[in-house]
């Protein structure tokens, strides 16, 4: 097993384009061209060049490190989680420094650090020539790293959507590291550019030294099941399902259209949904009413409660769901706070034994009248940050049978997932991509509908990539002097042409593609293998 840097021929069969890892970003100054969005890297290849996201670039000054590894006979079975998708086959090897500590933890990692409190594994890694200590927080192992300074924005975005200025110290967890694995050439591929800031050189010297003993290194902290107990692998769906099962209750945060309440329905469709942005702290707690009669003040059940009780009787477990809770009133918050500690309504209503509490919020930069949870109210519950994706947002899309024209554009134009929210003009997000999907069942795919939706830049890429599809039949016919006159945005056009070719002409496509330029074919290779994936 010999660690090597990718080379040229790999180019024209995997993704030329890979994300880098949080760590790259973090090791490496952003000129404003070397990291864009995390969609892409300029990275070393073999012999003496280097690659960028539009192709070959042999004078490109600051460079990360994809690397490939070489495999031996029976180095396969070190693989393990291996995946297939599409054509593409990838497996886990090793760990290494990776991603930004998970958001629910950095506080917590930060105050250790600071009180010397963390554990010392006693193991280190090798990040653009300095050694650093591995800690253990809990069953995570992280390092501490410095975000270089220097960067044209004078900040950084990783991939969980979080920025750092120059100079700010952060916590990288290690993780397992996902490769391509091509069987015909025995070699592993890495799918993210994995770390930078190094000269071609020490690179090299990296790769071939401490490289593969770091990557490869055994925990001193041991994290796997025993014979009474187990670490099983979860999503967000399957985490909310785990806490409602044990009658823990959780709090989902996200932004908003991210799908917190369609998690909860698709765990509980008979969940009772409250919306506390609607709600008082009579509605919630119940009336009290003055009995002439009798001189009597009689408590009268809310409504809610009585409807929870009916969805109750069949003895299954039923999830009573407050949304929007962080735009509750701070007197509706103590409300909720007490059903959730006691589980009494207004002290004297118990709620039903098989009703579990899950309760969501939309993030403060999306609302100004949100409020931050009291602590003792935040304590009550786990919490799960969820973050849509393309990749996790397509299998509810397609079981929920979302209509084929989004989820084509989609897959080839994952940026409009979600836009900036302007508070001018509609924005997509995965809400308002449901809802163009019914408009467009309800009115025989009519294009002209999605404007209102999910805004004119998006509504009118949406009509801009269906259209092409009619001008196919000139694929091919243009000479060589007619592409030196084309600009590049009808170059793109002509690119974005060839994505919609049927199967049967997949190949005249690459090839007209190819003709365009390495920046186009680049383009063209990865929206093709993003394709697969899906």
């Amino acid at each position: 097993m010999k660690p090597i840097f990718l080379s040229p021929d790999y180019l024209s069969e995997k993704t030329m384009v890979a994300a880098p890892t949080d760590l790259a970003v973090i090791s490496i100054v952003d000129d404003g061209f070397t990291v864009d969005d995390g969609v892409g890297m300029n990275y070393y290849i073999s012999g003496n060049e280097s690659i960028d996201r539009f192709g070959r670039n042999e004078t490109c000054a600051q460079c990360g490190v994809r690397p490939a590894i070489k495999l031996d006979a029976g180095d396969e079975k070190k693989l393990q989680n291996a995946k297939k998708t599409g054509r593409t086959v990838t497996a886990e090897l090793g760990r290494f420094p990776f991603a930004i500590l998970d958001s629910t933890l950095r506080q917590m990692a930060e105050r250790e650090y600071r009180a010397g409190n963390l554990t010392e594994t006693g193991e280190h890694f090798t990040i653009c020539g300095e050694e650093y200590p591995v800690y253990g927080l809990g069953a995570k192992l992280i390092v501490c790293l410095r975000v270089k300074e220097g960067s044209s924005n004078g900040y950084i975005k990783f991939s969980d959507g979080t920025l750092a200025i120059g100079g700010e110290e952060v916590f990288i967890e290690l993780r397992p590291v996902r490769w391509i694995y091509d069987r015909e050439k025995s070699a592993l591929v890495c799918c993210n550019v994995l770390f930078a800031g190094l000269s071609r050189a020490e690179a090299e010297n990296y790769l071939l030294g401490d490289f593969m003993k770091e990557l490869l290194q055994e925990s001193s902290i041991k994290i796997k099941s025993g014979d009474d107990y187990r670490i099983g692998e979860h999503d967000e769906l399957s985490l909310i399902r785990s806490y409602v099962e044990a009658g823990i209750p959780v709090f989902i945060h996200g932004l908003s259209g991210d799908g917190k309440s369609d998690r909860v329905k698709e765990i509980d469709p008979q969940c009772l949904d409250i919306e506390l942005v609607n709600e008082t702290p009579e509605t919630i707690n119940g009336r009290a009413i003055y009995n002439e009669t009798t001189k009597e003040i009689i408590d009268i059940k809310p409504a809610w409660l009585v409807m929870l009780e009916r969805i109750c009787e069949d003895g299954k477990l039923h999830i009573l769901f407050f949304d929007e809770l962080t735009n509750a009133t701070k007197q509706t918050q103590s409300i909720i706070f007490k059903i959730v500690l006691g589980r009494f309504v207004n002290n004297r209503w118990p709620l039903p034994e098989n009703a579990r509490i899950v309760a969501a919020g939309n993030d403060r930069s999306e609302s100004t009248v949100s409020h931050d949870l009291a602590e003792p109210l935040f304590g009550r519950f786990a919490h799960i940050y969820i973050h849509t994706t393309l990749e996790n947002w397509m299998p509810w899309a397609v079981r929920n049978r979302i209509n084929p024209y989004v989820l084509e554009f989609l897959a080839n134009n994952s940026l409009y997932l979600r836009t900036p929210y302007t508070g001018t003009e509609s924005n997509a997000d995965p809400r308002r991509w449901e809802m163009v999907s019914k408009a467009l069942y309800s009115s025989g795919n009519d294009f002209s509908l999605l404007a209102p939706i999910v805004g004119r830049d998006a509504a009118e890429a949406f009509i801009r990539f269906f259209a092409a599809r009619h001008e196919l039949a000139s694929l091919g016919n243009y000479s060589d002097e007619d592409i030196a006159r084309f600009s590049t945005a009808v170059k793109y056009q002509i690119a974005q042409q060839c994505l919609c070719c049927p199967a049967s002409d997949a190949e005249s496509a690459k090839l007209l593609v190819t003709r365009l330029g390495p920046e186009f074919l680049a383009w063209y290779e990865y929206i093709m293998s993003m394709k697969a994936m899906l």
